[in-house]
């Protein structure tokens, strides 16, 4: 019996010492798999909040190129033109010209108007060059649409076609594309992105285009605008000493201004603003998709691949009012310039070009 005794004790104490092992081997074997599983969850959870880190802003930013792309649309159902000196549209691949227009129109309540500035580009995108001329807004230029002769100004008054006719009835230069942004939409643009800082290069005032008008003093040297104070410095040419001409300088230079507000990293950010005023504001017949493939073909262009001429001339009154009179050479030789970089023959006839 007490052999049997020992023997079921043994077998007994073993027995539950095996059960006891095994039960351990079990917990460990849990708490192994709950460790296990604990890093699993932590690393599912570190990759989830990497991915809503990386998604939240693509969708963000996705969203902003969906409003931006949507309000850039607006700007480019412009009216259509037609040009008398081509036959048939030509594409941003090739070369091409664009009329930009500034337009003087608080007068009429934002109807008709005036072109206040005037700049005539042509671009080859082949060779990534640029070539610009402004034509000054009092130069004497017939005016095909009214039957008269009168300031270049004066053409908008019968439409944007009327300007375009006089435009090339004068440079024998086809007009493919066109921009416009009046008065108002200047303004806003440039408070839009916040102001821009220009370099005054000497002393002068300009009165603004607000109701009641008051001076805007410019010092010469760094000096941050905002939107009426850069278009009164944008507009000034009285008291310029090389008139329309320096005039063209400041707003090329307010231009180069904004540009470089765009290019900020904060563009991303308010990309929708900005595509928001362009809208509002600047119209033109060129599609957004051609706009996008003007932009990469000519990303690489820099400041040597931009030609600028000069329309010369002199200064005439003809009953008491002020008239720009184009020098007939100049406006040949920059009509065979330009017409050469549009691929086009020299001669500055009238005759329609099939090219």
């Amino acid at each position: 019996m007490q052999i049997y005794l020992l023997c079921f004790n043994l077998v007994y104490l073993n027995g539950l010492k095996i059960i006891l092992n095994k039960g351990d081997s079990l917990f460990l074997m849990n708490e192994t798999s709950n460790i296990k599983n604990l890093k699993k969850k932590r690393k599912y959870f570190i990759l989830s909040v990497l991915l809503l880190l990386v998604l939240i802003p693509m969708f963000f930013l996705g969203y902003k190129s969906v409003k931006t792309y949507t309000e850039l649309k607006k700007s480019t159902k412009g009216v259509e033109i037609h040009s008398k000196i081509r036959k048939q549209e030509v594409k941003v691949s090739q070369p091409f010209s664009i009329l930009f227009l500034g337009i003087e129109n608080y007068a009429t309540n934002g109807t008709g108007g005036r072109t206040d500035s005037m700049i005539l580009v042509t671009v080859n995108p082949k060779d990534k060059t640029i070539q610009k001329m402004s034509i000054p807004r009092d130069t004497y230029v017939e005016i095909p649409d009214q039957k008269r002769s009168s300031k270049i100004n004066g053409a908008y008054n019968g439409g944007l076609q009327s300007t375009v006719d006089t435009v090339e009835n004068f440079l024998h230069v086809p007009i493919d594309y066109y921009v416009t942004v009046d008065f108002n939409g200047f303004k806003n643009i440039v408070d839009a992105v916040g102001g821009i800082k220009v370099n005054v290069p000497f002393d002068f005032w300009e009165n603004t285009d607000t109701k009641p008008r008051y001076k805007v003093y410019f010092k010469k040297g760094d000096q941050q605008l905002n939107g009426v104070e850069a278009l009164a410095y944008s507009r000034m040419r009285k008291r310029d000493p090389r008139g329309d001409f320096g005039r063209e300088d400041r707003q090329q230079q307010v231009m180069l201004a904004i540009i470089d507000k765009l290019k900020s990293p904060e563009t991303l950010l308010k990309m929708d603003k900005y595509a928001h005023e362009f809208s509002n504001n600047v119209k033109t017949n060129m599609s957004l998709s051609k706009g996008l493939t003007l932009f990469n073909d000519m990303k690489g262009t820099t400041s040597q691949n931009i030609e600028t001429f000069k329309l010369e001339g002199k200064d005439e009154l003809m009953n008491g009012i002020y008239y720009y009179m184009p020098d007939p050479y100049s406006v040949n030789y920059i009509s065979i310039i330009m017409r050469n970089q549009l691929g086009l023959d020299q001669s500055p006839a009238n005759s329609v070009d099939t090219k």
